[in-house]
């Protein structure tokens, strides 16, 4: 175990740690569970709604993977998605999400509700050559336009390989696919440099945007990136919304779209089924259907 932390860190020696090793030892057993989890259907997706300020509608959802483990109960994204991706089963895992989250958005478009359907790429997901080829095939299965799906990316992908990235970008937008950049501000990149690759959106990342009403920075940072983008042509999404002074603030700052608990909580599909027909932010009136029971 020691020999292995070493390696791992690029170290000439380590002192073996029993804590570290359990650690070591319950991250071996939860990639082990995860391999089970999909075929045993531990795994399901909940979707939390993305509104439009200016029109006050719901527009979209957010797909986000939830794992209920048998033992462990429920395992946060930010623990079984990077096990996934470093062992080489986030492919059959997006694949997954693919599955779920584009027959979820059929439903709902037969039910009258025609809104977009956000699914993050993890890097290797973006990375892969058979992405495009992978989503139109899912696409086809639920007879689903892909206009109606928005894959996010962060900064940093785009940053790390930027020629590759172009390339990749521009063969997701011919299959009509529209591209957003996720967490925004956190990484290096500039909105200039975003500008030279076709996304039309950007999202805040929450971090800036969670207590902008009680921080002056962090509000002065919400109204430049807004403006900028803007001038660049792209729309804005803030994350992190949490209470009302916060929407009153994005919506006098301009911001065009947000998401946070404030609106609602990530539901599970029937849940948010619901709430999409019932809440006070409306779809279009000649589109409302009722949900059955």
């Amino acid at each position: 175990s020691a020999m292995y932390n070493a390696k791992h860190n690029g170290v000439s020696y380590t002192k073996f740690d029993s804590e570290e090793d359990s650690k070591r030892l319950a991250r071996m057993q939860l990639i082990s569970d995860l391999k089970y989890a999909v075929k045993a259907n531990q795994l399901h997706l909940n979707y939390q709604p993305i509104v439009d300020l200016n029109h006050n509608k719901i527009i979209g959802v957010e797909a986000l993977a939830r794992w209920q483990h048998p033992d462990h109960g429920m395992v946060p994204p930010d623990q079984f998605i990077p096990l996934a991706e470093k062992k080489g089963l986030i492919q059959e895992l997006t694949l997954w999400v693919f599955d779920v989250a584009f027959k979820q958005c059929a439903q709902w478009h037969n039910m009258g509700a025609k809104i977009t359907m956000s699914i993050n790429l993890s890097p290797r997901n973006f990375l892969d050559p058979g992405l495009p080829n992978e989503i139109s095939d899912a696409l086809k299965k639920c007879k689903l336009d892909p206009q109606w799906i928005k894959l996010e990316i962060t900064e940093n992908m785009t940053m790390s390989q930027p020629e590759k990235a172009l390339e990749i970008i521009t063969k997701l937008k011919d299959l009509g696919l529209d591209i957003s950049i996720d967490d925004f501000g956190t990484g290096y990149s500039s909105l200039s440099y975003l500008k030279k690759l076709p996304v039309s959106e950007i999202k805040i990342d929450k971090s800036f945007v969670t207590d902008m009403d009680n921080d002056h920075d962090n509000k002065v940072i919400v109204n430049s990136t807004i403006n900028l983008a803007h001038d660049l042509g792209l729309d804005v999404v803030a994350e992190g919304v949490e209470n009302n002074n916060i929407l009153k603030i994005l919506k006098e700052l301009g911001c065009d779209r947000a998401q946070g608990y404030h609106m609602c909580k990530p539901k599970n599909a029937e849940e948010i089924s619901r709430w999409i027909f019932e809440s006070e932010w409306q779809i279009e009136q000649n589109n409302k259907a009722q949900v059955s029971s």
